[in-house]
Parts: C-alpha cells; structure tokens; sequence
C-alpha cells in the first residue's frame, strides 16, 4: 500500500528544454536588435530627408494614421527644428510637447508615443502642404516650405482674430484650423 512518488525521467528533459528555449531566447534578442537596428538606420535615413514633410503630406491617410499609431522617430524632431531654423524650445511650445520627454527619446533613439507623434506630423504635414502649394503653383524652385511655415505660424492673421498660426498648432482642431487657412491662401481667399 505504500505509494511512493518516483520522480519522472522526463521532467529533467523539460526543465532543460525550458532552460535550452530560455538561453536561445536570450540568445536570439541580440540577433534581433542587430536587425532592428538595421531597419531603425534605414527609417532614420527617410525620417532625415527634407522632403520627407512632402512625402507626409502626399501619404494616405490610412499610412498617416499607422504612422502615427507605431510612432514617429524623436529624432525627426531634429530634422524639423533645423529645417525651420527654429529654436527648440518654441518649437516645442508651438507644438505643445515637453521637451525633456521628448530630448529624453532623442538621446535613446526611441519613437514618440502617439500624441507626441500626431503633434509633430501636424507641423510636418503643414510644412508638406506648403511646399505642395508652391510646387503646384510652379513657385521658386528654391523655396525653403520649412523656414516660410516657421515665420507664418509667428505672423498674426485677421482671419485668426489677430492671433498667430502658431499659438493654435498645440490642439488638433488648432492644427487642422492652421492647415486650412493656408490652403485658403493659395486660393486667394481672405487669410
């Protein structure tokens, strides 16, 4: 009647399945980063392009919206300030981002949550249209969208009650406000 437990054969094998899995999971996570640091090169490389505001502009807005779900690259925030010739700081304020949070994500080369990343493809997108405009009205060729939008959001508008662009690109409504007087400008109408 006496029962005794005999330990199972297999449960060694398990364990040193488990531990074997284990040590190729740790062993994979390097090959994995190496691959997604190859592709974080690749994406930072169409991130650094001037044009890529264009290219945001011009996107449907099913890729906007993925875009902005998987994150937009904080070190796209760079590349706008510098293409605008605008203080880090004001752009941020314009925008309505913390910019600890944000130069936090720069140094580690992170992307930006969704928020963050829907503020920032709103001043690209802007940067796009504007471009887009003169491209389409066959302006200079030499026009700089970038630097123009950052001296437009500062000018007061009439249409804007005399406020300036830049004090409504913090909001989404703000932004879509801002993005439809500029296309009312192409068109001629009061701005």
């Amino acid at each position: 009647m006496s029962e005794t437990v005999k330990p199972s054969k297999q449960a060694p094998r398990r364990a040193s399945r488990s531990v074997a899995r284990r040590q190729g999971a740790q062993s994979a996570q390097p090959r994995a980063a190496h691959v997604a640091a190859k592709s974080d090169v690749k994406s930072f490389h169409a991130w650094s392009n001037p044009d890529q505001a264009l290219k945001l502009f011009r996107a449907g807005v099913v890729d906007r919206v993925n875009i902005v779900k998987d994150g937009v690259p904080a070190l796209y925030v760079n590349v706008l300030t510098a293409c605008m010739r605008m203080p880090k700081d004001k752009f941020y304020r314009t925008i309505g981002l913390m910019r600890p949070t944000v130069d936090r994500k720069v140094r580690a080369s992170k992307r930006l949550n969704q928020d963050e990343s829907e503020r920032v493809m709103g001043i690209a997108r802007l940067i796009g249209q504007a471009q887009s405009l003169v491209q389409d009205s066959a302006g200079p060729g030499e026009f700089r969208a970038a630097k123009w939008v950052a001296v437009w959001l500062d000018r007061p508008l009439p249409a804007l009650g005399g406020k300036r662009p830049g004090e409504f690109m913090d909001t989404a409504d703000g932004r879509t406000l801002v993005a439809d007087l500029l296309a009312q400008q192409q068109s001629g109408a009061y701005a």
